[in-house]
């Protein structure tokens, strides 16, 4: 395991400088503006590569995931059309109808749907039905979003995708969903050479992005392994529990698109207001933002594994996770008047 895994660090490593280069002929860069505070041209290639890396030890190892070859497809599509609206600019809406597409071939290809939503209001399962297709495609593209908004700071996306995946990667080797659970290690592997490059680790001037196509790869392939381990009969995995394991990009994407349409805004209008610029405003530098941010979301991930082993009612993580971002919502209505008094304190 220990070579295997090597091999796959150096594999995404290497990669990683090849696609680096390219991107710089291409013009597949990210370049400063009003919205992005970074200095100089940044390839955005994390994603391109972690495709190539996964799909890559997939093609190699392909009975440690059903409908392998369906996944591969997906991953690659996502990852094309994640390349070219990071250099292109697409409409929202071009992505949204191809996520939607993509979780449709997942649910009548694969079979991989939301049944059941467990026991969450404490009156026994709910099984969805012919519901379970609407809301799959919702939770599909959901997932996939939650992490493309979340993707603000050097770090952060990496990070939290570290952080969900070795969470589940944890509980589905207690439940012994082994091949699973080896795939969010290998894909924890792949990710880690860009985060090394994201944080500029290997050099400032090595530095990438992970664009569009990284972000959405991430959530779709969390989201299929989310589905994937919690609606087989009898798994450890609650429906509730995936809630927990990506909770920081759900709530983060949630709350900003309520208080989005509460303005009248579009909810799909980028802006400063997600939780990072949240934190760079109370005074924090790009490594103590990404700290503080990686806490609450393994914190979040531990209660959830907690509550799976301890066997805690579904509906008590619901009503426990429902709390947690009913005060997230009511920081963030509040954060210009918090974070005013928390800088005339500090300035006292």
């Amino acid at each position: 395991m220990f070579i295997e895994l090597s091999f796959v660090f150096f594999f995404s490593l290497a990669t990683l400088f090849m696609m680096r280069q390219i991107a710089k002929e291409i013009g597949l860069v990210d370049k400063p503006n009003e919205r992005k505070h970074h200095i100089g041209s940044i390839p955005l290639v994390g994603g391109i590569s972690i495709c190539i890396s996964f799909m890559y030890f997939l093609f190699n190892n392909p009975e440690l995931l059903p409908n392998h070859r369906l996944f591969m497809l997906c991953i690659f599509i996502l990852t094309l059309v994640g390349a070219l609206d990071d250099k292109y600019d697409l409409s929202f809406k071009i992505r949204f109808v191809i996520q939607g597409g993509l979780s449709i071939a997942m649910m009548f290809v694969a079979d991989i749907q939301l049944h059941t939503l467990g026991n969450i209001f404490g009156f026994g399962n709910i099984s969805l039905g012919v519901a379970g297709y609407v809301v799959t495609v919702i939770a599909v593209v959901g997932a996939i979003n939650a992490f493309n908004m979340v993707d603000g700071i050097d770090g952060l996306l990496g990070g939290l995708s570290m952080v969900t995946l070795g969470g589940l990667g944890f509980i589905l080797s207690i439940d012994g969903q082994v091949n699973l659970a080896y795939l969010c290690l290998v894909l924890m592997v792949i990710i880690l050479p860009y985060v090394l490059f994201n944080l500029g680790f290997l050099g400032r001037e090595r530095k990438v992005f992970m664009g569009d196509a990284g972000s959405m790869l991430i959530g779709f392939t969390v989201i299929w392994f989310l589905l994937l381990s919690s609606q087989k009969d009898g798994a450890l995995l609650r429906p509730v529990t995936a809630l927990w394991l990506i909770a920081v990009p759900l709530m983060d994407m949630a709350a900003i698109m309520i208080r989005r349409i509460r303005r009248g805004d579009s909810p799909f209008k980028p802006d400063r207001e997600h939780l990072h610029h949240i934190f760079q405003r109370l005074g924090l530098n790009n490594t103590q933002n990404l700290c503080v941010i990686c806490a609450i979301a393994i914190a979040y991930a531990a209660f959830g594994i907690y509550a799976e082993i301890v066997g805690i009612p579904e509906y008590i993580m619901l009503m426990l996770f429902l709390v947690c971002f009913f005060i997230y919502q009511l920081l963030l209505s509040k954060v210009w008047v918090i974070t005013a008094k928390l800088r005339a304190w500090r300035h006292r």
